[in-house]
């Protein structure tokens, strides 16, 4: 009989160290339990993210088909004005087909007119250009200051609740349910920086590539206002 309670005494102490091996092993959640976890703000966030990738993706092939320059096409043009044959130097822009060759056709159309007119039409079609490239890039930037914002917010939200529920209980607090609400409301401010860092460092790379197709066009339309004014001598 003694042998027989000391046996279920081992017994039932390995099945206590085995219940609480099992109770100290980590938790771990997949990424579509963290999704669900953070609540409906991680919808919110999923569409800004996709919203940003579309964004970026579109404007960086529209600004480097834009950004595809012939380095020779400015002397071409210049020889076409030199030979006086415009309707070459027209169908050569039109051919091109970027914001510096409409840029020029224009102002191809404005010779014969005073110098300012021809100026200011260039000027007119550089702005309209930006302008278009820069399409989309206002919604870029607002994704990526407002997404963290987003995040934020459903993490106030998580720890109000979690909050509300620790006064309900009254004494009785849990501190592990307590930390289980705070780290799942954690998880919109992390999701919300997923989405807004990399729309931000986006933004700011799409801009820096129009800034520099900007200095672009200033330097080619410099160049043409130049093949107009160059004296009758110089160009033989």
């Amino acid at each position: 009989m003694t042998i027989f309670l000391q046996a279920a005494g081992v017994a039932e102490s390995a099945i206590a160290t085995t219940t609480e091996m099992l109770t100290e092993q980590p938790q771990t959640m997949s990424f579509g339990e963290l999704f669900l976890a953070g609540g409906w703000l991680m919808w919110i966030l999923l569409l800004l993210g996709a919203g940003a990738i579309y964004l970026f993706v579109e404007r960086f092939i529209a600004i480097r088909k834009a950004s595809h320059i012939d380095h020779n096409f400015m002397n071409r043009i210049r020889d076409f004005i030199y030979e006086g044959r415009m309707d070459a130097a027209v169908n050569l822009c039109k051919s091109t087909n970027t914001p510096i060759a409409r840029m020029i056709d224009k102002g191809i159309e404005r010779i014969g007119r005073p110098m300012t007119d021809v100026q200011n039409a260039i000027e007119n079609v550089a702005n309209l250009e930006v302008s278009k490239l820069e399409n989309g890039l206002p919604a870029l930037a607002t994704i990526a200051g407002g997404a963290p914002m987003i995040g934020f917010l459903g993490t106030v939200m998580g720890l109000v609740k979690a909050f509300m529920n620790m006064s309900m209980a009254g004494g009785a607090v849990d501190m592990s349910i307590l930390s289980g609400g705070m780290y799942i409301a954690m998880i919109t401010t992390v999701g919300g920086l997923i989405v807004g860092i990399p729309a931000y460092f986006g933004y700011n790379y799409l801009t820096a590539r129009i800034e520099k197709l900007v200095f672009q066009m200033e330097a080619n339309s410099i160049a043409f206002m130049d093949i107009l004014n160059q004296p009758v001598d110089k160009k033989k």
